[in-house]
């Protein structure tokens, strides 16, 4: 599910959000993707989720886990990202 964001959603939002079917709320990845294609760009979404949403979490919600998974994560995703790149046809 996409949300304009910036911000965390509260547990009531991420109870609908669910209900509608939604696995992952992102801010970005949506639209920035509907307007690549309205400029006729092919693309391809790579999310990196990096905390439980509201109220699924046993604890609060907290910036810095936010930060540190994408820290931890930042040289695969770049590797996945590079490799991707390099498989690409010429």
């Amino acid at each position: 599910m996409a949300v304009s964001g910036l911000s965390y959603e509260i547990p009531a939002k991420i109870a609908m959000l669910k209900k509608m079917g939604g696995d992952a709320v992102g801010m970005s990845t949506v639209p920035e993707v509907i307007v690549a294609r309205q400029m006729g760009i092919e693309c391809l979404g790579i999310s990196v989720i990096t905390n439980l949403a509201a109220g699924l979490a046993k604890t609060p919600l907290d910036h810095q886990e936010v930060l540190n998974i994408g820290t931890q994560v930042y040289q695969t995703v770049s590797r996945l990202i590079i490799s991707f790149c390099r498989a690409l046809p010429r």
